[in-house]
């Protein structure tokens, strides 16, 4: 196996059984090959990325942004950077405080946080032609919710056969089209802001830009890249036909948690440098110190558990950094 294959099998792993690894064994994997192609494109052509995340979670206690998704978006970020990559990190309001708790304790310039407004039409024009959407060579959502299919884009997915369009209208009634899920199927459209526009109109404004999305659940900007009924399958729950993601991206990192998927991309693309020793860093206690910073700082909460603790959907942090423990010993670092 090269390198890159095995981190990619390093994130593949579901301990809790809650995402769509789990379903790996009886389908296939689910975007085999991705990792590489990614890694390979942003080590060869990246300029300037801006990374998409933050998912806030309404039931949690209290109410706030999960700590899946900050953590893995900003070692991804300093790990660019540290190869001479300009980078900028978008959230929106609800889960700013959590992000910009991580990018202090990441060490992750406050400055190069931007926050995506109410009042998003002017400043999506701005972004594009005056910011750094301007100069952007690829754009990254990780952990990041984005709406649901409509029919119209269930139809418009590339499919060898016929698509399952009586299995599509029994199982989303019209009141779930087009709306933002979490894993429990319910619509969080009104904590969520919609930063999936970037990605829709990305091709109007920067033609030449990749995208990237990362996620570990179906409902995360990227997922759209999967047929609606591969997901689904995948997906335990009444409401799992609710809750896929439309929006594609031009590669699809899956993976146990998002963070991990950030850790392997920041991880295969150093690699690729030639530039790993850059992640030296960055170790366990570093990730443990960033978890609890959100935490105590943001808030943040476990995505699976809504509860007020340094752990990543559901699990102990002595589990979760695992995989990241296992990347630096196959780069050489522990």
């Amino acid at each position: 196996m090269t390198l890159l294959t095995d981190i990619d099998r390093v994130i593949r792993r579901d301990p809790a059984a809650r995402g769509l690894i789990s379903s790996e064994p009886q389908y296939g994997p689910l975007g085999a090959g991705q990792l590489q192609a990614a890694a390979e494109d942003l080590a060869q052509h990246a300029s300037c990325v801006v990374l998409v995340t933050g998912f806030f979670v309404p039931r949690g206690d209290p109410p706030a942004a999960e700590t899946d998704g900050p953590p893995g978006t900003l070692l991804l970020a300093q790990a660019l950077e540290a190869i001479g990559v300009e980078t900028r990190v978008l959230t929106d309001e609800f889960c700013v405080s959590a992000v910009a708790a991580a990018a202090a304790a990441s060490g992750y310039a406050r400055e190069k946080l931007l926050v995506w407004p109410r009042v998003s039409d002017e400043w999506l024009v701005e972004f594009f032609e005056r910011g750094p959407g301007r100069r952007m060579s690829h754009l990254i959502a990780l952990e990041r919710v984005g709406p649901s299919h409509t029919q119209a884009s269930f139809l418009a997915q590339r499919r060898t056969a016929d698509p399952p369009i009586d299995m599509y209208r029994e199982r989303v009634p019209p009141e779930s089209h087009g709306r933002c899920h979490n894993m429990r199927g319910e619509i969080i459209d009104e904590q969520t802001a919609g930063m999936e526009r970037l990605f829709e109109d990305v091709r109007r404004y920067r033609p030449q830009a990749k995208t990237i999305g990362v996620g570990d659940g179906g409902n995360e900007i990227g997922m759209g890249a999967i047929l609606w009924e591969d997901l689904v399958r995948r997906l335990e729950g009444a409401h799992s036909a609710r809750i896929p993601c439309r929006v594609a991206t031009d590669w699809l990192i899956v993976a146990g948690t998002s963070n991990w998927g950030g850790y392997a991309l920041a991880a295969a693309t150093l690699a690729l440098r030639g530039a790993a020793d850059a992640l030296a860093p960055w170790d366990g206690e570093h990730q443990r110190r960033v978890l609890e910073q959100m935490v105590e700082h943001g808030p943040a909460v476990d995505g699976v558990t809504g509860r007020r603790e340094a752990t990543v959907d559901g699990l102990p942090f002595l589990t979760y950094i695992q995989p990241w423990e296992g990347i630096r010993r196959l780069l050489g670092l522990t």
